[in-house]
């Protein structure tokens, strides 16, 4: 609005909406964000001034990946069969899992711009630890199918309320204007590759006649329960707030002032 229409009545109304306090002071840091953005700096997208972004994006991405949701979500048939269910019980459960996700992805949703990216990001890796360990352990002590299954749908909800709601918020926010594009796109790429990587080698461990793991598979989800671990340290460690805070600041605290703004300041 105020880059493109250079309508500042208007962007000044929708920043007092959003609850800016100082929309005059907001609307200078849009125009000299876009005017950074117009005189194209030449800085390549994969160049050391762009290090913070690029690595929370692909570490985003890589350990939504490595928590093992997309192991578990198309895979719950047959893990819930290893866990002694029968198969017609291993389908309506796969059920209960697919509507405990769509129900709490509305959660996360809710909950993402009050309590904010870090917070649900914290809450969903402690989550992903205490789930993915008791699945472990259910599997490692042959706990009851709905031992396991109460854990399991801890897990789905977990990740609903964490990263299931925050990462394309997230990798959205982080970039500047001008590769935000190409940021999206980096993130979301890095995203399926794991996608697809946890999909074809899941087999491999968990087949009932030829996994590595075929007579008890509790190692798979103890090695998910340590990546989230390791999540959880990043976060804590590594990840900023992104909640209320406007790009052009969160680009300055992320990436620092534009050298070609600061010329045409």
């Amino acid at each position: 609005m105020v880059a493109r229409k250079n309508d500042d009545a208007g962007a000044r109304k929708v920043l007092q909406t959003l609850g800016i306090q100082n929309a005059e002071e907001e609307i200078v840091a849009i125009r000299v964000a876009a005017k950074a953005e117009s005189q194209k700096s030449k800085t390549s997208f994969f160049s050391a001034r762009y290090n913070r972004i690029l690595w929370l994006a692909f570490l985003v991405a890589f350990f939504n990946q490595w928590s093992g949701i997309n192991c578990i979500l198309y895979y719950a048939p047959e893990i819930l069969e290893r866990a002694g269910l029968a198969s017609k019980d291993s389908l309506l459960n796969s059920i209960a899992i697919g509507c405990t996700n769509l129900v709490f992805t509305f959660v996360g949703l809710y909950l993402i711009d009050r309590a904010g990216r870090k917070a649900l990001l914290v809450w969903g890796s402690i989550g992903y630890i205490i789930s993915l360990g008791m699945v472990a352990y259910a599997f490692y002590t042959h706990a009851s199918p709905m031992f396991l299954l109460s854990f399991l749908l801890l897990f789905i909800a977990s990740h609903a309320i964490g990263q299931g709601a925050v990462i394309w918020v997230f990798i959205s926010e982080i970039f500047p204007n001008r590769i935000r594009a190409l940021g999206q796109s980096f993130g979301a790429s890095v995203h399926w590759v794991f996608a697809a990587i946890i999909t074809l080698i899941t087999p491999v461990f968990l087949d009932a006649d030829h996994g590595v793991f075929k007579d008890n598979p509790w190692p798979i989800f103890a090695f998910f329960a340590f990546m989230m671990l390791l999540q959880l340290i990043w976060v804590l460690t590594k990840v900023p707030e992104t909640k209320g805070v406007s790009l052009e600041a969160l680009e300055k605290q992320l990436v620092g002032a534009d050298p070609v703004a600061k010329e045409g300041v």
